[in-house]
């Protein structure tokens, strides 16, 4: 099997040739590997080409503040922090949660608990109380890697056997200073050997349909599976990349962390509280960002600005967490002669299906599989489909980006068996072998026999100039079993009236047909979501089921049947 560099040099070679990419890659195979110190440090750190330059570049929007680090000097700080951690107990294999925003100490404490062997639960700084005892309990936390203003909320915990450490300068009861590490020394040395299938990280999933799910990660799957991820966004050496994204969720570490350093490219940060696009922009084209990945959310905010008011340095431009609608990308388009490239994967896998560099490109569509996936469309009986669950081939094929299993209650792990992995997701696989996101299996509904997707229908809402966030879910009904149902926010200014219900009714009536019609829709304030931003459609589903009219999560309610207006224009019998 190729080395790590070996697989790595081979996706760079062939950046823009997704054929010879797909067909010639192989997972590298070195049975003992530790990303930080036989690639980090050993190479990015170490070769002349490399060593000095930026591995991590912070700007605050709001003061102008910079800081600077090259991959040298995150090498040497990230040793006197393992040892420092060290010293104060953190042994191989222990569990470190990990609770930091966009600061150094985030970049620098990963490695360093790579480089002891430790296994990382990354957790947003937004978590409650109750999520935070929760990750403590089920993740069997040994230390806390905390903010400042994350003391108050542990401090409220029971955290009896925790070592604690603050960063900054904050002085706390019962806390440990981070800062402290600067007086170790730079030089470290490993106990022992890590193993590729070693433990390194322990991810929360973000609970949209049940409790989150304990997913862990090795040596291998994340930091090598990333190779794919890496080919997606289309990263080179010395690129500065910006991945928007707030750190404790997986995306943070695909774009943030691992991708772009194993291309040898600078991970570039923007800190905004709250987010600005013009702001965003003006630091991009001041620091010269070459390679953006975002939300569609912030794509959706960027467009609202004049695109070409700046001079940007842009290569690639990517999304992730849903597919665009296409008014999106035909803006961007026209304004950087550029084409957003949708990505897809999960909190389980790294990059598992995109639309590759110099690719072309159907609008819609979230590309085809890359390279090291091997992925199948197959139907609740296992046999090939044009539509139906994406799997992924395991056994001599299995990705080296997939997890190890979920954790269990106990602290074991339940590992990945059988023939392939079913990620849960539904798509739609055309002739030329592009996937298209249809929605999550248990989103996917029937009305009237005819199977209905929810994104599907949510794409076609949100392109109406008043609908700024849709939800479909299947409400009960005695005729057809379950009817589609819009709850929708509105953009500000946009009033919740009979009107604009007409207008919504009526454009969403000619671009879908009969059977997908929507029934019904409802006005809320807000959509319910996890603290990564996902809609609960679950929860929605279940104050329908349940007849509740009384909730945070309810509004004002019109039905088709409400406008005689629509009758005999296609309205859904």
């Amino acid at each position: 099997m190729p080395s790590f560099r070996e697989s790595r040099d081979f996706l760079l070679t062939h950046r823009t040739d997704y054929e010879a990419a797909y067909s010639g890659f192989r997972w590298p195979g070195e049975p003992a590997f530790n990303w930080a110190l036989d690639w980090f440090d050993a190479d990015l750190a170490s070769r002349p080409e490399s060593r000095d330059r930026l591995a991590l570049w912070i700007v605050d929007a709001a003061s102008g503040a910079e800081t600077r680090l090259s991959f040298a000097e995150m090498s040497a700080r990230s040793n006197r922090v393992a040892n420092h951690l060290r010293g104060l107990g953190l042994r191989r294999g222990d569990h470190l949660l990990l609770l930091l925003g966009n600061v150094p100490a985030l970049w620098e404490t990963m490695l360093a608990a790579m480089k002891l062997g430790a296994v990382v639960i990354p957790a947003t700084t937004l978590l409650t109380g109750e999520e935070l005892a929760d990750r403590l309990d089920r993740g069997h936390a040994r230390m806390i890697v905390a903010g400042p203003e994350q003391v108050a909320k542990c401090d409220a915990l029971d955290t009896t056997g925790v070592i604690r450490v603050v960063t900054g300068h904050t002085e706390a009861p019962g806390w440990l200073p981070y800062a402290a590490a600067d007086a170790a020394s730079e030089r470290f040395e490993p106990e022992a050997a890590t193993a590729a299938e070693d433990p390194l990280l322990l991810y929360f999933t973000s609970g949209t349909t049940a409790k989150p799910k304990l997913v862990r990660h090795s040596h291998r799957s994340y930091p090598v599976g990333a190779l794919s991820t890496m080919y997606w966004l289309g990263l080179q050496p010395g690129d500065v990349h910006l991945n928007v994204s707030s750190p404790g969720w997986a995306k943070h570490a695909w774009s943030s962390f691992f991708a772009p350093w194993n291309a040898g490219a600078t991970v570039f940060i923007c800190n905004q509280a709250p987010f600005s696009a013009p702001a965003l922009l003006a630091v991009m084209a001041r620091c010269g960002v070459t390679t953006l990945c975002a939300p569609p959310t912030v794509w959706r905010l960027m467009i609202q600005e004049d695109l070409t008011a700046q001079t940007l340095a842009l290569r690639e431009v990517c999304a992730a967490g849903e597919p665009l609608n296409p008014e999106v990308i035909e803006r961007v388009r026209q304004a950087w002669g550029l084409t957003i490239r949708d990505g897809y994967g999960q909190t389980e896998t790294t990059a598992q299906i995109a639309n590759a560099p110099g690719q072309t490109v159907k609008v819609g569509a979230m590309g085809r599989p890359l390279p090291g996936y091997r992925v199948r469309i197959l139907d609740h009986d296992d046999h090939p489909a044009s539509e139906g669950e994406v799997c992924l081939a395991l056994g001599a094929e299995r990705p080296a980006g997939l997890m190890q299993g979920y954790q269990t209650e106990t602290g074991g792990v339940a590992p990945v068996e059988g023939a392939v992995y079913r990620t849960g997701d539904v798509a739609f696989l055309d002739e030329d072998g592009y996937l298209t996101f249809v929605g999550r299996s248990d989103d996917v509904f029937k009305s009237s026999g005819y199977r209905i997707s929810p994104f599907e229908l949510e794409s076609v809402l949100i392109e109406h100039e008043a609908v700024a966030e849709a939800a479909v879910i299947p409400a009960p009904d005695a005729i057809r079993s379950s009817i589609p149902k819009a709850y929708l926010s509105l953009v500000a200014g946009a009033e919740p009236s009979r009107e604009t219900a007409l207008a919504i009714f009526r454009f969403t009536n000619a671009r879908l047909a009969p059977f997908k019609r929507l029934r019904s829709i409802e006005f809320v304030e807000e959509l319910p979501k996890t603290i990564s931003g996902k809609i609960r459609r679950v929860q929605l589903r279940r104050l329908e089921h349940e007849g509740r009219t009384e909730d945070t999560y309810r509004g004002i309610a019109f039905t088709q049947g409400d406008f005689p207006e629509l009758r005999g224009n296609g309205e859904p019998k």
